[in-house]
């Protein structure tokens, strides 16, 4: 049967290798990452070593040139085994992708170069203090000084933040009437005046290292700049979104399934001195149903979406927003029935499924928010611009 991602052999091939032996990995180290809060080290270097941190780069740099899809598919089963190794590798990717994106940015290919072969991990850093999860309007800006600029900024959760070799980051450009005239940057992460100011100490996705960062006169050069000044917003709306949305889709996706295996295990295996087993009861098979249907729905939908992405016609935006809104809104659901299916035990960490519905709340208020998401389909449906 065909790939709901739409993959070619190829990539039933990186699936069934590379992505097996990452996934192992990660699951053998997710309740501890969890537990602990720490960044999965182990999963992200497994990763890096068989060239997944190129899924999606050219092959003219060593990536494996990857689509939309099988990026999707990869990241749906690292989240099925551990999604703060999920996140985080969302996270590289699509900042990857603006850094491939750019024609501005000085020795892109040698920073790419280094992205494909694991020896550079990249994420995003947009979020402020003073925009919160308005990520498109920045509150900082870039102050020129000397044919170069410098800014000032405190960027909210940023993933990887300890980790991470850079952050694609965002500024108002100078003499910007607008936030939404901003400029995209390359922060080196060890550069003067980058500081991380607090641990992460999340409900779910313990493990993703995502922090505040402080930029204090950060000196940003000309061979710095991911797009011209004051064209940020069309490298957000028009590389980072899609390839955000798609990943963090399916990081929502690998959850409902992990959560559908976990439940169906523990309906089929648990029971009374009777003989008789949870599974027989109609309700719990009921919940059970609904699960699996809420997710293959999503799925169904992201990969008409991944699809849509290789020949992008006028409602392919939409078809972005409406997946990733599906698909976290499956995810918070089919959480919640295993919860209630499995009842006591799925409080319990044996089951894993308590982190899992932990771990789905994370989506509903990272940027763009559901709230956003159903604003911005309302808007696009209704004919209006998705800001105004």
């Amino acid at each position: 049967m065909a790939h709901v991602y739409g993959l070619d052999a190829a990539g039933e091939a990186l699936l069934a290798g590379p992505v097996t032996a990452a996934k192992a990995v990660a699951a053998k180290f997710a309740a501890e990452v969890d537990g602990a809060g720490r960044y999965p080290a182990e999963a992200m270097a497994e990763l890096g070593k068989r060239g997944l941190w190129g899924v999606a780069l050219p092959k003219a740099v060593g990536g494996l040139g990857g689509t939309p899809g099988l990026f999707a598919a990869v990241v749906e089963e690292l989240a099925t085994a551990c999604a703060s190794t999920a996140m985080v590798y969302v996270m590289h990717v699509t900042a990857s992708q603006m850094v491939a994106a750019s024609t501005t940015l000085k020795d892109r290919d040698a920073v790419l170069r280094d992205m494909a072969s694991g020896k550079h991990l990249t994420t995003l850093a947009f979020s402020e203090k003073g925009s919160r999860s308005h990520f498109w309007s920045p509150v900082s800006a870039l102050v020129e000084s000397g044919g170069a600029w410098s800014t000032d900024a405190t960027k909210s959760w940023v993933t990887s933040a300890n980790q991470a070799d850079s952050y694609v980051s965002s500024a108002q450009a100078p003499s910007a009437s607008s936030p939404l005239e901003s400029t995209l940057y390359l922060c080196r992460r060890t550069a003067k005046g980058v500081t991380v100011t607090a641990p992460w100490t999340g409900l779910g996705l313990r493990g993703n290292d995502s922090a505040p960062v402080s930029l204090d006169k950060l000196a940003v050069a000309r061979g710095d700049l991911l797009t011209e000044q004051g064209k940020g917003a069309d490298g957000m709306l028009q590389v980072v979104l899609p390839w955000f949305a798609v990943g963090t889709s399916a990081m929502a996706l690998g959850l409902c399934r992990a959560a559908i295996a976990a439940t169906a295990g523990h309906l089929s295996g648990a029971g009374f001195d009777s003989g008789a087993k949870l599974r027989d009861f109609p309700t719990l098979r009921a919940r059970l149903a609904h699960m699996s249907m809420r997710t293959e729905a999503a799925r169904s939908l992201l990969g008409r979406t991944v699809a849509a992405m290789l020949a992008p016609a006028a409602d392919t935006p939409l078809l972005v927003l409406q997946a990733r809104l599906a698909a976290l809104d499956a995810a918070t659901e089919v959480t919640d029935l295993g919860m209630k299916a499995c009842g006591g035990a799925a409080f319990s960490k044996h089951l894993g499924l308590e982190r899992v519905f932990r771990d789905a709340r994370a989506g509903w208020v990272m940027a763009p928010t559901v709230d956003h998401l159903q604003e911005f389909v309302g808007r696009a449906l209704t004919g209006l611009p998705l800001f105004g």
